[in-house]
């Protein structure tokens, strides 16, 4: 592997009932994904504020995930159902800022699926690397 290869920093908001116990499930399989995917846990997908989405970029983030409950299987009910409506406005402000869609997805992973969260986060990150590094909203004072 040479020494200067292209890694991206992915974020992923991951809900604490089912998403987060996927990528558990995925650890203790041994299923790989990139380690550079820096998982945040929350209480439900619907707390993820699309500021942070905004400040992950901002910080040096090359992808955003976020990964919920399967709609109708939310803990909270409806979380997940807000968390759709509200990615939706994300997505299109972040055209108009200019950043690639691609640069962020949401998934839904239950705590059963391991393999299909190990294979989302590899799926995501050659999107990412595809795409290459994202200058756009990057914010210098942030860098080392």
């Amino acid at each position: 592997m040479p020494v200067n290869e292209y890694k991206p920093l992915i974020v992923a908001f991951c809900c604490n009932w089912c998403s987060y116990a996927g990528a558990d499930l995925a650890g203790n399989n041994r299923l790989n994904y990139p380690a550079d995917v820096k998982i945040i846990r929350v209480p439900c997908s619907c707390r993820v504020n699309p500021m942070f989405i905004l400040r992950a970029f901002q910080r040096g983030a090359d992808g955003v995930i976020i990964c919920g409950c399967h709609p109708g299987d939310c803990h909270y009910t409806s979380g997940n159902y807000y968390t759709r409506r509200r990615m939706a406005l994300l997505f299109s402000m972040l055209d108009y800022l200019g950043i690639e869609r691609e640069r962020t997805r949401v998934e839904w992973v239950s705590a059963a699926e391991g393999a299909k969260f190990a294979a989302t986060m590899n799926d995501f990150a050659k999107t990412v690397a595809a795409l290459g590094e994202n200058k756009r909203l990057e914010d210098l004072r942030c860098k080392k």
